[in-house]
C-alpha cells in the first residue's frame, strides 16, 4: 500500500510512468519519505523569497542560496545537501520542472560585482549529479532532458591575456556563453568551456575537455575533445 501511494505521489508531481524497484522495502520508503518531508519544509520557507515558484521545492540540509529574488523555479525542483547558489546576475536563474541538483554542487553567477554574470536557464527533466560546478558569466543555457555526471564543470568566460606587460587580471574577460541542447549526457568530470554549443542528444565522455562546438548526436572524448562518432551513423 505504501509503495502504491508513493508511486501515485511521484506521478502527480510530474514524473509520468515512474515506478519503484521491486526490491525496495517499506521501511526504506519510510526513511526516504521522512527525508523528503524535511526537504519540503525547508523548500516551503525558501519559496517565499524566490522570484517565482510554481510547485513543490525540496531543499537539502545546509544549502546556501544567495540573492533568492533572482531565482525562478518550476514544479518539483530538488536541491541536495550543501548545494550553493549565487544567483546575482543580470537575467537571474530560471529552472524548469523536475530538476534535481545534487549534493555539493555549485552555481556561481557572479564572481566580482564590477561585472555581473548574464544568467542561467535550465530546462525540464534535468539531472545534475554531485559536485558539479556551473560558472555563469556569459549566458548559460541547459536544455530539456540533460543529465550530468558527478564533477561536471561548465565555464562561460575566458580571461584576456594578449598583453605580456600587464597582469592578466587587468586585461578583462571575453564572454560568449555556453549552450547544452536537449537530451545531452555529460559524463563524470567533463569540462565544457566558454563558446561551446553542444548539439542535442550528444554524449561527452568522462574527463573530456570540450573547447569547441559539436553538432547534434555527437559522441566526443579526449583532451581537447574530438568527435569519436555520430550516434545517427550507428543506425
Amino acid at each position: 500500500m505504501l509503495k502504491k501511494l508513493t508511486i501515485q505521489i511521484i506521478r502527480k508531481l510530474g514524473r509520468a510512468d515512474y515506478t519503484l524497484d521491486p526490491a525496495i522495502r517499506s521501511i526504506d520508503l519510510i526513511t526516504i519519505l521522512r527525508l523528503k518531508l524535511g526537504q519540503a519544509l525547508r523548500g516551503f520557507w525558501i519559496k517565499m523569497f524566490l522570484a517565482e515558484s510554481s510547485g513543490l521545492l525540496f531543499i537539502g540540509r545546509r544549502c546556501k542560496i544567495l540573492y533568492k529574488s533572482h531565482i525562478s523555479v518550476g514544479k518539483t525542483v530538488t536541491l541536495g545537501d550543501h548545494v550553493e547558489i549565487n544567483a546575482l546576475s543580470k537575467e537571474g536563474i530560471k529552472i524548469g520542472n523536475n530538476v534535481s541538483i545534487n549534493n555539493n554542487s555549485i552555481i556561481e553567477c557572479t564572481g566580482v560585482i564590477r561585472n555581473l554574470g548574464e544568467g542561467l536557464v535550465i530546462g525540464n527533466n534535468v539531472g545534475i549529479a554531485q559536485n558539479c560546478f556551473i560558472q555563469v558569466r556569459g549566458k548559460v543555457r541547459i536544455g530539456n532532458d540533460v543529465i550530468m555526471g558527478p564533477g561536471v564543470s561548465i565555464f562561460s568566460e575566458n580571461h584576456n591575456y594578449t598583453e605580456t606587460d600587464a597582469p592578466i587580471h587587468t586585461q578583462g574577460e571575453t564572454r560568449i556563453g555556453v549552450v547544452i541542447e536537449d537530451g545531452c549526457w555529460l559524463g563524470t568530470k567533463a569540462v565544457i568551456l566558454d563558446g561551446v554549443t553542444l548539439g542535442h542528444d550528444s554524449i561527452v565522455a568522462a574527463n573530456a575537455v570540450v573547447n569547441k562546438s559539436f553538432p547534434p548526436y555527437s559522441i566526443v572524448a579526449g583532451v581537447p575533445a574530438k568527435l569519436i562518432k555520430n550516434r545517427k551513423s550507428e543506425e
